[in-house]
């Protein structure tokens, strides 16, 4: 396994979703790698965790990364974080991202989970995608 190429695919998930003019528009640019200290109203995206297994095989080494997308909005009712999850799933659904180590060898969506969070008056939307990439 190599977790080498961790950052490398980091960096370009942000940047495609920070790209991405539909997305950017539906936030007002509030794409966050590091959520901003302190409290955020209105409608945000920002990466989260990631799971990592590995996947090497003859080919070489390779890794299937299970990364978190969360969309946060103080709006009421999901209509609008929904509409903001969609267009992150069309920004990345089969995206070809060039990585600064490796390479991409697919980017899939895997699952989401919609709730509000306890004790606010907050939407979450956690969608998870899988990502195989090659460390060549």
């Amino acid at each position: 396994m190599s977790y080498g190429v961790s950052a490398a695919l980091q960096q370009a998930v942000y940047q495609c979703l920070v790209a991405d003019a539909t997305l950017s528009t539906l936030v007002s640019g509030a794409i966050y790698d590091a959520v901003p200290a302190g409290i955020i109203t209105g409608t945000y995206v920002s990466l989260g965790p990631e799971d990592v297994r590995e996947r090497s095989d003859m080919t070489g080494h390779g890794a299937v990364h299970e990364i978190t997308i969360s969309v946060v909005t103080d709006a009421a009712g999901f209509q609008g974080a929904k509409d903001v999850a969609a267009a992150v799933s069309d920004a990345l659904v089969d995206a070809t991202l060039t990585l600064t180590r490796g390479s991409l060898v697919y980017l899939n969506f895997h699952r989401a989970r919609a709730r509000r969070v306890e004790d606010a008056d907050v939407r979450r939307i956690d969608l998870k995608f899988r990502a195989r990439v090659q460390d060549d």
